[in-house]
């Protein structure tokens, strides 16, 4: 975000609004904040370019395209630097790379089909990359939350 830009009451109605939906209509935001299109559009522009707002995606269930398999996957490298986690960045099923504190020094998130599959990619992928020097893998059984929604400030913890 650029130096010296605040978020306003405005920007982050404009952003929870997105977040529920990222494809409402500038004049539904519009009607929401009681602003002109043109204002509004303004706005998502500028967050647009200080990257407040940094892309638009679909949600996929995992389930309905066969990667029912949620992993998280505790790492340890040889050195911790971020070119292991650039590595393992562009492991297929691979979805986040966290640099931790602690024993180890990456957490990872993968989605596999199965236990065989996730096997495949630990065995296959993980251990071809020489400076992984061990993996700890903890599966998901059921999942209680999910969300990519941010809490924004000023938001009661029970809306």
């Amino acid at each position: 975000m650029g130096e010296g830009f605040r978020l306003d009451e405005i920007d982050l109605k404009i952003i929870e609004l997105m977040q529920q939906n990222s494809r409402i209509p500038n004049v539904e935001i519009a009607r929401k904040v009681n602003m002109a299109p043109s204002a509004v559009l303004e706005r998502v522009k500028k967050l647009e370019e200080r990257r407040v707002i940094r892309e638009y995606a679909a949600r996929v269930n995992p389930k309905a395209i066969g990667l029912g398999l949620l992993a998280f996957i505790f790492v340890q490298g040889e050195c911790c630097g971020p070119s292991i986690g650039e590595e393992l960045s562009r492991v297929p099923g691979v979805l986040e790379v966290h640099s931790i504190a602690g024993e180890d020094c990456l957490l990872v998130k993968v989605r596999a089909r199965d236990t065989e599959d996730l096997g495949r990619l630990l065995n296959e992928r993980f251990k071809s990359i020489p400076a992984v020097r061990s993996t700890k893998t903890t599966i998901v059984l059921t999942t209680l939350k999910e969300t990519g929604s941010l809490p924004l400030p000023g938001k009661a913890d029970d809306e």
